[in-house]
């Protein structure tokens, strides 16, 4: 075993007496750096708890002011300009085009001519969106049944043209074909 014993030391490179042995205060000393090391620690950790907390305090005051209105007028928050880079607080403001004509048809999802005017209605919805608005109810339910009453139908489908002041200017009973309303529009000045 003594043999053994003497090998490995040998091999390590160190003999019994070359064996440091540390004091207390060495011990110490070599636990300064490590010490020292957990207290950096502790300090960032403080750091990040001070930046989280100004953080949520940050965003409290943010959240309270947003809520202020500028004025009693005002539907928007004060808070857009701030939050947002200027080129995304800039809003488009469009021209707001006034509906000309309102397009009416009493009929129902049951009755075959109104079906066929289904497809017709959604072309002039798209194309001349901004300037016919497009309403279509089904007299024959609980919903659509105060129309019938209103614009005094007797069949359907029933077309009914309003001016932008909500007048009648033009009716039409049956399937009323696409470029047949066109011709009609256009008697109000609407084109594509």
């Amino acid at each position: 075993m003594k043999r053994i014993l003497k090998k490995l030391v040998k091999l390590s490179g160190q003999t019994k007496q070359e064996k440091p042995h540390k004091t207390p205060s060495a011990l110490r000393e070599a636990a300064a750096p490590a010490a020292e090391g957990v207290r950096m620690g502790k300090e960032k950790m403080k750091d990040k708890v001070r930046y989280l907390i100004s953080l949520f305090i940050f965003a409290a005051l943010l959240a309270v002011v947003c809520s202020i209105p500028d004025d009693e007028t005002s539907a928007t928050n004060s808070c857009e300009a701030a939050v947002k880079p200027a080129t995304i607080a800039k809003k488009v403001v469009k021209p707001k085009s006034k509906i000309k004509v309102t397009f009416i048809e009493l009929g129902s999802v049951r009755c075959v001519p109104c079906r066929m005017m289904q497809p017709i209605m959604e072309e002039i919805k798209k194309e001349y969106f901004g300037k016919v608005k497009v309403e279509f109810y089904d007299v024959w339910t609980e919903e659509g049944r105060p129309y019938a009453e209103k614009y005094n139908i007797n069949a359907i489908p029933t077309q009914i043209f309003l001016d932008e002041n909500g007048k009648e200017y033009y009716r039409h009973v049956g399937f009323f074909p696409k470029d047949e309303i066109i011709k009609i529009l256009e008697l109000k000045g609407i084109r594509k």
